[in-house]
This record gives structure tokens, sequence and C-alpha cells, in this order.
């Protein structure tokens, strides 16, 4: 756990979300607000079987935001962070330059160009071709996105990807707010993208039993629910640019809100089972490293993946850093109406405790409605927005297979 404050202090100046349930960032934000979700029934070309999943509408033209003709060597994923991810260089009022020692990436993405793989193994046995695309592996490499991104942009300082499960793009954040305090850096392009929604991936996920019912339809996911069963896996991307603030103040940068904290642990206890210690370590750490105490803290965007076990771990943690202060304390998970994005989660739910903040709005958690017991003991936010001024900070969880935990803070502006 880190013992002193950040010697630099680390601001957003720049977001952007590629999602399930808007056309836009802020279309997206006021449907979260609503509680709106855009779960389809998602069927892959491989035969499988039907799933509920949140996919990011057609057409999506990632070409568009490219200053050049887009390079072929690009999958599924790095199209969808391409496409945040240029956006949010754009919202800092940034263009891309020749060389730039001082901005760098971190990319998170659990999965990578997974898609590019099963495509050569469709190709093989389905159609019968004697051997994969030749661009196969610099699409499925995980660093593809980032790699991308620093060679379009100019990005000569570090570029780094993070593969950590769910909290892929949680650690691609912090680890580029410490690179900033530390004075790696003056500017770092982070976030996280994934596009799951494969016939290899939906059938492992299926194997765990662990995914909602195609049935339920667009109320399948209902975190801290009493007839949640099941995550609901979806796709898409998210991007902060984060930058040292008195580079953004030099520029006259449009300042969004403060990275103020990040707090980062492993269980090492078991594989697949959260932690209560680990997460109460994480969100401690993170409050420690921002300076805040736990009353200032007006928000918490949860894990929340509305799974039997994992629901109430989380919940049970939050009391304990929070103690007396829990009952009253606004948390939401909004995976019900966007899914789970798997390694690119982390960011868009920073993005949204960061929009939260400045919008003065608290998502609600989508299809919440009988609150099970053994998640009692917060302010769940149900129906639609929480409207609340003079917010302070938001706190957002990230909680992954591995045992892997990622707490960032953000304070108001």
């Amino acid at each position: 756990m880190r013992k002193e404050p950040a010697k630099r202090r680390v601001v957003v100046t720049g977001l952007s979300i590629v999602d399930p349930i808007g056309e836009g960032t802020r279309p997206f934000f006021e449907r979260l607000l609503q509680g709106f979700g855009h779960q389809g029934v998602h069927q892959n070309t491989m035969t499988n079987p039907f799933s509920i999943a949140a996919v990011v509408c057609e057409p999506f033209d990632y070409k568009s935001r490219w200053g050049k003709p887009p390079h072929p060597a690009t999958d599924r994923y790095t199209q969808l962070g391409l496409y945040a991810a240029l956006e949010a260089w754009e919202h800092a009022g940034l263009s891309a330059v020749e060389h730039d020692p001082e901005a760098g990436v971190m990319w998170g993405t659990a999965l990578g160009g997974m898609k590019a793989y099963e495509d050569g193994l469709h190709r093989h046995w389905f159609q019968d071709k004697a051997r994969a695309s030749p661009l196969a592996v610099v699409q499925g490499m995980n660093n593809s996105c980032a790699s991308h991104l620093a060679i379009q942009l100019g990005l000569g300082n570090a570029c780094l990807t993070y593969s950590v499960a769910c909290a892929s793009a949680s650690n691609a954040i912090g680890e580029g707010f410490r690179r900033i305090a530390d004075g790696y850096a003056n500017r770092m392009l982070v976030g996280g993208s994934d596009a799951p929604l494969l016939y290899g991936v939906i059938k492992a996920w299926q194997g765990m039993r662990v995914l909602a019912g195609v049935p339920d339809g667009e109320a399948a996911c209902r975190p801290f629910d009493q007839t949640r069963h099941g995550l609901m896996l979806g796709e898409g991307a998210a991007a902060l640019v984060l930058e040292d603030y008195d580079t953004a103040l030099a520029r006259g940068a449009p300042i969004l809100a403060e990275l103020a904290g990040y707090g980062v642990n492993c269980d090492h206890d078991n594989l697949v089972r959260p932690s209560h210690t680990g997460q109460v370590l994480a969100m401690q750490a993170a409050l420690h490293e921002s300076g805040l105490a736990p009353q200032d803290i007006g928000y918490i965007n949860a894990h929340g993946t509305a799974t039997l076990e994992g629901d109430p771990i989380e919940i049970g943690a939050i009391r304990e850093v929070f103690g007396s202060l829990a009952e009253a304390l606004p948390v939401s998970a909004t995976k019900g109406s966007h899914g789970h994005m798997m390694g690119a989660t982390g960011a868009v739910e920073a993005a949204i405790s960061i929009l939260a903040l400045t919008q003065d709005a608290l998502p609600p958690t989508a299809n919440l409605l009988n609150v099970d017991p053994a998640c009692e003991g917060v302010r769940h936010i149900t129906g639609q927005a929480l409207r609340q001024t003079g917010l302070k900070a938001a706190m957002s969880n990230s909680f992954a297979f591995g045992g892997s935990n990622a707490v960032l803070v953000f304070k108001a502006i």
C-alpha cells in the first residue's frame, strides 16, 4: 500500500465512451440516468446458442475517427478502443503530433483480439481454408490497440497494455495516474476495450453457469436484486486523458475532475472467489492516497456483476470501510444497463463516475426492484437518477478473477 500522497496532481481533461445504450457519451449517460439499457439477444456466426448480451449498435464507423486511411490490422476490440480514445483526445483539445516524449498510452483489455483467432478457426473448420489471415497475429495481440494509438497520435512515452481480467482498464488508468504523479510523464491516454461476444467466450461463460438467461430479456442482469442469477456480457470501450495539473492549466485545458487515489492489491487466495479483505484494503488504500475522509465520498460505482456470491461480498466490504456512513452512501452498479465489458468495464465505470460528479446526477442500478437482504446496508439507487448537488468525490470499484482489486477515487473540481 502506498504510504505517501502522490507528488503531482493528476486531472482528467478528456473522456469518451463507446457503449451499447447510447450514440455518444452524453446520450449514453442520459439513458443511463433513466435506468435504460440496450441488451440485445446475440447469436454468433458459429451457431452458438442464443445469449443475452449488450451489443454496440451497428453501423459502428470507427474509420471516421482516423486522420488517415485505417490500417487493416485491427480487430473489433481495437476498433472500439480507437474510436473512444481518439474522441477523448479531441475532447481534451489535443491533436496528433509527430513525436511527444512526454505523453504515452496505458490500455486495458481482458481478451484482446480473440476474434482474430476465432476467425482463423472458422476459416479452417467451416470454410476449409488452408491457413488463417496473415494479419491474424497483429490483429490478435493484446497490445494492438495501445500500439495503434501511440502510432496514430505520436505518443513516445510508455505504451503498455494491462490484462487483469475485469480490472484491466482500472489498472491501466491507475498506472497511468502513477506515471504522471511520479513525474515520468505529463500526459497519458488511458482506458480499455473488449469485444467478448464470441462463440468460444460465450460458451466458456455458459459453462461456468454465471450468465443471465435469455428468457428475462432486458431485465436479465439485476445487480443486488434478490432474484439475480448472473451477469450479462457486453462489448465497448472508454478512454480518459490524464494530465499533470500544471500542464493542463498552462494550455487552458478543460478540467473535468481530479484523479486523486488508486488502490490496488491481490487477494492471493482464490482464483474466482472474491475476497472481502482484499476489497476493503483496496478501497482504504485509494482513500488514503486521495487524502479524503470516508464522508467525502458521495457516490460509489460498484463492481456489482449480479452474481450470487460477489454482490454481497462487495456490499459487506463497503460497509466495513464506511462504517455508519454506509447506510446513507449512494451506491449503484451500472452493469445492469451496459453489461459486463470485461477489461473495458473499469474505464466505462470510471467515466460514469466522472460524469456523475460533473452533472450532479447519480445513475441507478437498472432492474433492481427488491434488494437482497444480504446486500442491504447502503443507499441503493433504484428507478431513475439521484440528483445530488455538492458532490465532492466518487469511487469506482473493479474486482477481478485472479484476485486483483483496483479502486479509483475522483474528486470534483
